[in-house]
């Protein structure tokens, strides 16, 4: 099941996709069926992997999954990678299990308010940033993720736009999260 590692930050992306580009012709109910059926998957993927992963011996509880050399230049390679080992199996289960049950609140939560379609692109977006985050190989590809749930933040504290305090809240953040990044950067 490891070898399908890949599908785990996936389908948040492929729900992301499908809502933000065709949300506002799909009904409410499509809407969360999408990003919650992509928050489950994942989740459910992270499970059987896991599970696999336990069943492997302590000393090789390692797995690193080479997919594609991303950026090339000299003696300087990035691959695309994804490292799954105790520790971040663990954060993805924790990431893909908390995301799944915040979808399935938020139906509940958001089901009066507009642009509601864009709030579950976001949510799935930032499972997506989080999750490349968490399973990165790397520290460019783990830069990435933590740029991407920057701009996930900024979008989803801002969600309410019209309302001032929730723009400045998102700008407050956004900020936040650059100074975050000189210490990354460190």
């Amino acid at each position: 099941m490891v070898e399908y590692l890949w599908l785990i930050p996936l389908f948040p992306l492929l729900g992301a996709a499908t809502n933000g580009l065709a949300g506002k012709k799909l009904s409410k109910s499509a809407i969360s069926v999408i990003a919650c059926a992509a928050a489950g998957l994942s989740f459910f993927i992270t499970c059987a992997c896991f599970i696999e992963l336990l069943r492997f011996s302590p000393e090789q509880r390692h797995l690193l999954k080479f997919y594609f050399t991303w950026i090339a230049s000299g003696d300087f390679v990035a691959k695309a990678e994804f490292l799954f080992d105790p520790l971040s199996s663990v954060m993805a289960l924790i990431v893909t299990g908390v995301g799944f049950i915040i979808h399935v609140y938020s139906i509940g939560y958001m089901h009066a308010e507009n642009g509601y379609y864009r709030f579950f692109s976001y949510m799935n977006l930032f499972l997506f940033f989080m999750l490349i985050l968490v399973l990165s190989a790397n520290f460019l590809l783990m830069f990435v993720g933590w740029e991407g749930v920057g701009l996930c933040s900024y979008l989803l504290i801002g969600y309410y736009f019209d309302r001032r305090s929730a723009a400045d809240a998102g700008k407050k953040a956004f900020i936040v999260n650059r100074i975050g990044d000189v210490g990354f950067i460190l």
